[in-house]
């Protein structure tokens, strides 16, 4: 039962990354009047933007896929140098580029002052967490390691979430597009980190305890 879960999970992410990989290569070459940033033109415009806007948008791929390799037994026993090359990528990715990217995305976020608390926050929470991470490690705290990877790569996820949210809430409440915005700007990574903080809890702190 277990095995066909993680089956299950794999698929769906797998298709969510389909998704924002076709997503991603509507902006290849430069372009700046498709999809999303037909909204942000009064953005786009600015050069700091345009750059945070462009660098979030071809690395966050990266981070999905470095960090998806993290959580996988078989290639954390079998694979060791390849998990740590991961997750070296994953780290450098996240605090380096995808991160303070998304931060500066997050001034400019729509809905305003609620969205763009709530983009800030998580990029600032995704860095934090990923940096305590890699303190962690470096200390062979390998369990609180975990816990801090586990935590960033949720936030992570957030490139998923929000958009699965964003279909749900319009599917059913047929809300209008700046507030289904206003919703998952919080929605989108709060009920991830929420998530798993029980997870934890439950599995790593109340056992050492």
């Amino acid at each position: 039962m277990r095995n066909m879960i993680l089956i299950v999970l794999l698929i769906i992410y797998s298709f969510f990354c389909f998704l924002l990989l076709k997503i991603t290569l509507q902006y290849i070459p430069i372009n700046t009047d498709v999809a999303f940033l037909r909204i942000k033109q009064d953005y786009i415009q600015m050069q700091h933007y345009r750059i945070a806007f462009f660098v979030h948008v071809f690395t966050s791929l990266f981070v999905l896929l470095a960090g998806y390799t993290q959580f996988s037994q078989f290639i954390y026993t079998q694979k060791p140098k390849f998990h740590r090359s991961m997750g070296w990528l994953y780290v450098t990715v996240t605090v380096l580029l995808a991160g303070p990217s998304g931060l500066i995305i997050g001034v400019y976020a729509n809905g305003g002052l609620s969205s763009q608390i709530a983009f800030c926050l998580l990029a600032i929470l995704w860095i934090y967490f990923t940096i305590k991470a890699v303190v962690s490690i470096r200390k062979r705290q390998l369990i609180q390691h975990k816990e801090w990877m586990i935590r960033s790569f949720s936030l992570a996820l957030s490139a998923i979430t929000l958009r699965a949210w964003k279909y749900l809430i319009v599917a059913i409440f047929h809300t209008r597009p700046m507030d289904t915005y206003m919703i998952v700007a919080w929605l989108g990574w709060v009920v991830n980190l929420v998530i798993i903080e029980i997870i934890i809890y439950r599995k790593y702190i109340k056992s050492r305890q």
